[in-house]
């Protein structure tokens, strides 16, 4: 039996990547015991993942902040845990010093390979190479590849065949029954993601006067709130369910779901790992880029094929043409279609 650290810390779309390839590998060694570290917060995807998962809390904002609060994690709590691989899945600052303090005791390590040369090639304004870079899925795979590990990501959801326990959100939601369930998360961290609003508000007066369906809006944050609440407060079929859901809760909904809209952002990854067909909007990124969902296919993206696209791997890039046309270009019936061919299919 190999004790093995598996370490990633942000972000929650990227946690989110792990879920397939951690789960798959847990079945297919049960040998073995993993232990994941990340930020606390992001605790609730490991629920319900294979029992030779344990998941393991960073407190980066409190205790384990700086070199500092890194070294007490290293040592106080990380050094005697008896590891015998160390993976990380990060590879940034944080993650190297615990790598390196590792490695320095003759352990083996490894680290993800980001691909960035490729990733600069596709985004750079002038003589793109335009070529499909390897999925976040594939990179983490590699780690364990090099610690010399099998794995082959296999994986539905994070609650096996079925869905989460739908007695904790019915309160909110209402029964199913046999309505079509669609979420819509039109946020995003950076401005090269979001299409703009008005584009998928005339996507639920679309759906608003259809009894068939049933919309939940999904978003944080004080701005999210407000529009989401104008939004829901217009149509009786939608439900904004910022602040009345954890991470734990909303993942539960999504399973649920028959379709999710999402930009490129953490909400793809979620409902992905619920096995959700997950319609995701595409702007200043691209699906090439490696980070379209788990089993999402392009056939459910929403873009438009510029010269210019993609002109950034995280869309926080300021737009070279000044107007986002990536976005802009997009028409609400392009997504309107994409529902429809997977609701009413």
């Amino acid at each position: 039996m190999a004790k093995i650290l598996i370490i990633r810390f942000s972000a929650i779309g990227d946690v989110a990547m792990t879920i397939p390839v951690i789960y798959s590998f847990a079945l297919q060694h049960p040998e073995h015991e993993i232990t994941f570290l990340s930020r606390a917060s992001l605790r609730p995807l490991f629920t319900g993942l294979p029992s030779n998962i344990h998941f393991m809390g960073a407190d980066l904002s409190g205790k384990h902040h700086g070199l500092f609060g890194l070294h007490k994690l290293f040592y106080n709590e990380l050094k005697g845990m008896d590891f015998d691989y160390i993976a990380d899945f990060h590879n940034v600052l944080r993650t190297k010093m615990i790598r390196y303090r590792f490695k320095l005791m003759g352990l083996p390590t490894a680290a993800i390979d980001k691909g960035r040369i490729g990733k600069k090639k596709l985004t750079r304004r002038y003589f793109k190479v335009f070529e499909n870079q390897k999925s976040s899925f594939d990179r983490y795979t590699d780690v364990l590849t090099q610690l010399g590990f099998s794995v082959h990501p296999d994986f539905s959801s994070i609650y096996g065949e079925g869905r989460g326990d739908f007695a904790q959100v019915r309160h909110l939601t209402g029964d199913k029954g046999e309505d079509k369930w669609i979420g819509i998360a039109p946020f995003a961290k950076h401005t090269g993601k979001v299409l703009p609003l008005d584009k998928l508000e005339q996507v639920i007066a679309h759906f608003a006067t259809d009894s068939r369906v049933k919309i939940f809006l999904f978003g944080g944050g004080h701005k999210e709130k407000e529009v989401l609440a104008e939004w829901a407060a217009q149509c009786p079929n939608v439900i904004s369910m910022v602040g009345q859901l954890n991470m734990s809760t909303e993942l539960i909904l999504m399973s649920y779901l028959d379709a999710m809209v999402s930009m490129d952002s953490a909400n793809m990854h979620l409902a992905s790992l619920v096995n959700v067909p997950v319609i995701s909007v595409w702007g200043a990124t691209h699906p090439y880029c490696g980070f379209m969902g788990w089993k999402q296919t392009t056939d459910n993206a929403v873009q438009v094929e510029l010269p210019c696209r993609p002109c950034s791997v995280f869309g926080k890039k300021p737009c070279y043409r000044k107007d986002y046309a990536c976005l802009k270009m997009i028409t609400p019936e392009m997504i309107i279609k994409k529902i429809e061919s997977i609701i009413f299919n």
